[in-house]
């Protein structure tokens, strides 16, 4: 079984929202909320925003349904969603993904 660390990015105001939701669909058995100041260049335009950093844990067999509940719940027109793949992780901890996410596996 895989594992993976995926970074969202979204205005403060929604990331409770999302984090939660991903819990409880069990897409995700943690969502780390943190909060971070992000430059960027969006339509030509360089953008200062404070937002938050979800640092979300999953299977990596629930990756594209996790991507899909993202989108549809998130506010940007192109979200930040970035998995990294978890290649070590303390054994108890990588059980513990398991029991608190749902297989989606037919």
């Amino acid at each position: 079984m895989g594992y993976s660390v995926v970074f969202v990015t979204c205005p403060e105001e929604h990331s409770i929202r999302i984090a939660s939701l991903l819990v409880e669909l069990k897409l995700a058995a943690c969502v780390n909320i943190l909060k971070v100041g992000s430059i960027y260049t969006w339509e030509g335009k360089m953008m200062h925003e404070e937002e938050s950093l979800l640092i979300i844990k999953t299977r990596e067999e629930l990756l594209s349904d996790l991507e899909k509940e993202i989108k549809l719940a998130h506010p940007y027109k192109v979200p930040e969603i970035i998995s990294v793949k978890i290649e070590k992780g303390n054994a108890d901890y990588l059980s513990w993904i398991d029991a608190n996410t749902e297989s989606r596996k037919g």
